[in-house]
């Protein structure tokens, strides 16, 4: 069996070298760097399946660090951060990241969190390309309808079902309202309109496991809105 790569973006050298002791006891095949420079020659030669990157990096900000692998190629990033609070963590998943875990860290939990990562990718790729999953939730683009865990229908309006649908086809990409009213709805947004901020805000309690918590259909402050695929798998289980 090929043995899946993992690629550590950390400027902590005693932090880079346990989790190169420590990953490959466990299967995988461990490369290590420092900075911004040796994450693209690596992502070059290396080609890994996910990449554990710090957010506070000399030089460079993890976030655009995440953002410029999100434009390479669907490959899984864990990013690693000394502040966990919500704020950051959202930043992050804006970012294109597909988990997020605040240090000092038990290496356990964080090979826990790599597995499942690795997982959902590959269920992300074996997935129909008309069936795509929205937290608790599977959309089908074809039928037009969505079932959550039980396989029970969940009740969509026409103009949520048209916005989900938009997400689908822009996974990771911060849309503005105006641009969501008009590639769901085909029309402008008017001044004071605030339709899309209610349909995302129903939609939230339909997909999302805490929706007062939303990481899927994530809020960018001042931007817009994201669809992160694949997250809240664990809590909507």
């Amino acid at each position: 069996m090929t043995r899946q790569k993992l690629l550590i973006v950390d400027d902590e050298a005693p932090l880079r070298e346990m989790l190169c002791d420590y990953l490959p006891m466990h299967g995988f095949d461990v490369r290590a760097v420092a900075d911004g420079a040796g994450m693209r020659a690596e992502l070059d030669s290396f080609d890994p399946d996910l990449v554990i990157l710090d957010v506070n990096l000399i030089g460079e900000s993890g976030y655009d660090l995440a953002r410029e692998i999100t434009e390479r190629s669907r490959i899984g990033i864990l990013m690693l951060t000394a502040v966990g609070d919500l704020p950051h963590r959202l930043e992050g998943l804006a970012a294109g990241a597909d988990d997020y875990m605040a240090k000092p860290f038990e290496p356990r939990e964080l090979l826990a969190r790599v597995r499942s990562v690795i997982r959902r990718l590959g269920e992300e790729e074996q997935a129909p390309a008309n069936r795509i999953r929205f937290g608790r939730c599977v959309l089908d683009m074809d039928g037009r309808t969505m079932v959550d865990p039980d396989g029970a229908d969940v009740e969509l309006t026409p103009m949520e079902f048209d916005l989900l649908c938009v997400f689908a086809r822009h996974p990771r990409q911060i849309l503005s309202r105006d641009q969501l009213c008009r590639l769901a709805h085909n029309r402008d947004l008017e001044p004071g309109d605030r339709s899309i901020d209610i349909r995302i805000t129903r939609l939230r309690k339909k997909v999302e496991a805490e929706p007062d918590v939303p990481i899927v259909l994530v809020t960018v402050r001042g931007e817009g809105y994201v669809f992160e695929p694949a997250r809240n798998e664990a809590r909507s289980r």
